[in-house]
């Protein structure tokens, strides 16, 4: 720990520390290695780009940590750099940690200099340390101290947590030691013209010298990651390799997921015989024992069976995220994205709609032009979030046991394929314009125990967040609707409201191959969220555990007996994956387009467009099969 006696100044009662760095750079990773999950988000003000903040104690010092959005400079071109450079110049924060890729220090110290430039208090964390080390380098630290005026340089490691106390201890001392100094004391500074800011040679020129002087070994074998990258960025073999990734994703989150699936469905069995116990003991009416047990144990339940398919699918995405592929894969698709007019920077807001349709949204912000920024929101939707994963995972081992692989590829992949073809429609009537690709290609690195925990947990919270409210609430209305009809409650769900409703809508869900009045119900609920499909079935059909092989095997006697079979099933997954995504979605378009006409719009053509493809699947099969 760095002696406080050191430093000048006394220490503040509290602290606010932003962080600021290039992409990539780890930013995050120590943000979360600082804070936790003790974190909040909102939007800069007046823009639409997240906020982060956490906090935490050191030494008796409250200090909070503000996440600025990753830019590679100040000079106010893009969203990023217009917030960091305000954030800057505001004063808002005692002292500024620059994260550095230690390993890529000439392109890194850019901003640094920029940095040092606003005359703010800067202390340079040099991440990443431990990859410096493995290819033969080393960093003068003292020498990069002196030449950006004896400002605190602090090697660390935010993946391994090493570092974090010096670095802490080096923020937390008197500006005048953090590097309040002026650029007078800057002897990398000595041959600017006097009041006048550094323009991009002279920058440039002295980063060469201070990487030539700090950089002491440049020597450096082929790295594993260069050797890794002559297959996995292959020009050739990257995309089927990608694919094979992608495959190999989807088949943990069933065989291993299911294996944990019988564990959750066991507990709800268990679970329900005590509810139900419970209630009868305490001479509860019927209807509300019913209520309980068929509407919201079975709904909601129905949902948390999944969990564990959900768990290794927000996993998976997390380790590669963190192992640093992903950038890999929006470059792989640069030139495919690059038909539709979008560079592959617009794959990645396309990949986290794996996860959810909601924060992929919102990623498109990370696109510099609005055109592309409307077309990446415009065709997010069409991935295959994790809300629908249940309704595929249920149908798929229904009725597609023996081909589960093969059918969950063809979801994932038709809907990456018409978004981007419909991109491409849309491209087609704008005037051409280059898109070219400006991404970072981190080192590949083990991921890291900590921070895909809590990208997980985070997942996992708001998935459990929407079974305890959405899917709760749904649970209940449906099951009103189900058990009450013109003359009130009901025996027989064929009289009952949504008995009703069904068979008026089913018409128009007939050539789709899905014109049965249950079917129906459930996919007009779904248009809250999407697992409500699921759990509106369990109710509809009064299966307490439908994802139990003998739930499962009672669900498809009913939907045999109503002539649903394999065709059927399919066209139903293929409406799920192309249908009105759920409200919260349908609310971060209108916000990040700022339009209510687009938000509809975009609501409107996905639910025709769902019903285009779903009947167009059920009518060919049915001539062909």
């Amino acid at each position: 720990m760095a002696d406080r006696q050191s430093c000048t100044g006394e220490k503040r009662a509290d602290l606010t520390i932003g962080l600021v760095g290039n992409p990539n750079c780890g930013k995050t990773t120590l943000f979360n290695a600082l804070t936790g999950s003790r974190l909040k988000t909102a939007n800069w003000p007046g823009v639409t780009v997240e906020r982060m903040e956490g906090e935490l104690k050191y030494e008796g010092l409250k200090i909070r940590i503000v996440d600025l959005p990753g830019t590679y400079s100040l000079n106010s071109y893009t969203i990023e750099e217009q917030i960091a450079r305000k954030y800057v110049e505001s004063g808002e924060a005692d002292i500024l940690i620059n994260i550095v890729d230690a390993s890529l220090l000439e392109r890194s110290l850019y901003l640094t200099l920029q940095l040092l430039e606003q005359k703010r208090p800067v202390v340079l964390a040099l991440n990443m340390i431990d990859i410096v080390k493995a290819q033969r380098m080393e960093i003068d630290e003292k020498s990069l101290s002196k030449m950006l005026g004896y400002i605190p340089v602090v090697p660390i490691s935010a993946r391994k947590g090493k570092g974090l106390e010096s670095l802490l201890d080096a923020a937390i001392c008197s500006p005048q030691r953090a590097g309040r100094a002026g650029f007078d004391e800057r002897p990398v500074f000595e041959n600017r013209t006097e009041g006048k800011s550094f323009d991009e040679k002279a920058l440039y020129t002295c980063i060469e010298k201070i990487v030539k002087t700090c950089l002491i070994s440049r020597e450096r074998e082929s790295s594993a990651t260069d050797a890794i990258d002559q297959y996995l960025t292959h020009r050739v073999l990257g995309i089927p390799i990608f694919l094979g990734i992608m495959m190999l994703v989807f088949f943990l989150t069933f065989t291993v997921g299911d294996f944990f699936k019988g564990y959750f469905q066991s507990g709800l069995d268990k679970f329900s015989r005590i509810v139900f116990g419970l209630l009868q003991s305490s001479h509860c009416a019927g209807w509300a024992i019913s209520l309980a047990v068929d509407g919201i144990v079975a709904g909601v339940g129905s949902i948390l069976t999944f969990l564990p398919n959900i768990l290794i699918l927000f996993t998976a995405l997390a380790i590669l995220e963190d192992s640093g592929y992903m950038a890999r894969a929006a470059y792989l698709m640069n030139e495919i994205m690059g038909l539709a007019g979008l560079s592959g920077r617009a794959f990645l807001p396309l990949l986290l709609g794996f996860g959810c349709t909601v924060p992929a949204v919102m990623a498109a912000r990370i696109l510099p032009d609005a055109r592309d920024r409307r077309r990446t929101i415009f065709i997010t939707p069409f991935m295959s979030c994790s809300a629908k994963l249940p309704v595929y995972v249920l149908f798929v081992e229904i009725f597609f046991p023996d081909r589960k692989l093969l059918v969950m590829s063809s979801l994932y992949a038709a809907g990456l394929g018409v978004g981007i073809l419909m991109a491409f429609l849309i491209h087609r009537g704008e005037k051409e314009k280059e898109n070219p690709l400006l991404i970072e290609l981190p080192q590949y690195r083990m991921p890291g125990v900590k921070t895909v925990s809590i990208y997980v947990g985070d997942k996992i919270k708001d998935y459990l967040c929407k079974a305890g409210t959405t899917i709760f609430i749904a649970a209940i209305v449906l099951w009103f609707l189900l058990n009450t009809g013109v003359t009130g409650f009901v025996t027989d769900v064929s009289d009952s409201f949504a008995a009703m409703a069904g068979r008026m809508a089913e018409p128009f869900f007939r050539p789709c191959g899905l014109g049965n009045w249950r079917m129906t119900v459930a996919l007009l609920s779904g248009l809250s969220a999407k697992e409500v499909v699921v759990s509106s079935l369990s109710i509809l059909y009064g299966i307490g555990n439908m994802n139990s092989p003998g739930g499962m095997a009672e669900l498809s006697g009913a939907l045999a007996g109503e002539g649903f079979g394999c065709l059927n099933a399919y066209g139903m997954l293929i409406f799920c994956l192309f249908y009105t995504p759920c409200v919260a979605a349908i609310g971060t378009v209108r916000k990040e387009t700022g339009s209510i006409i687009c938000a509809a719009g975009m609501a409107i053509f996905q639910f025709a467009m769902a019903w285009a493809a779903a009947a167009l699947i059920y009518q060919i099969g049915s001539i062909l099969l």
